[in-house]
């Protein structure tokens, strides 16, 4: 249970002002999260298998399959300066 002085450490820690009349209700509606993370908590989950999506759905994918040609032969027959199959650059940095 959240008391005043834990809410006025959560408000400073979130960088939050929280009113002096907006306190109370701040403090019930919290400790109601709590509770419900605790109710949560108390559910058996041991038969149920983890699921990467709570829907049931499939993605349609391609085929993974080349489409084009190599044509680096052809790019690099037009580079100034080429060697072992890569485009060969000045200097910048020595």
């Amino acid at each position: 249970m959240i008391n005043d002085t834990e809410l006025k450490q959560i408000a400073n820690l979130a960088k939050l002002s929280i009113d002096a009349d907006a306190q109370n209700e701040t403090i019930k509606d919290l400790n109601a999260i709590l509770d419900l993370a605790t109710q949560l908590t108390e559910i058996n989950t041991d038969d149920i298998p983890p699921m990467a999506h709570p829907l049931h759905m499939t993605q349609r994918l391609r085929a993974d399959v080349v489409t084009e040609t190599d044509q680096s032969e052809l790019f690099q027959s037009i580079a100034p300066n080429t060697g072992n199959q890569h485009y060969l650059v000045p200097t910048v940095i020595e």
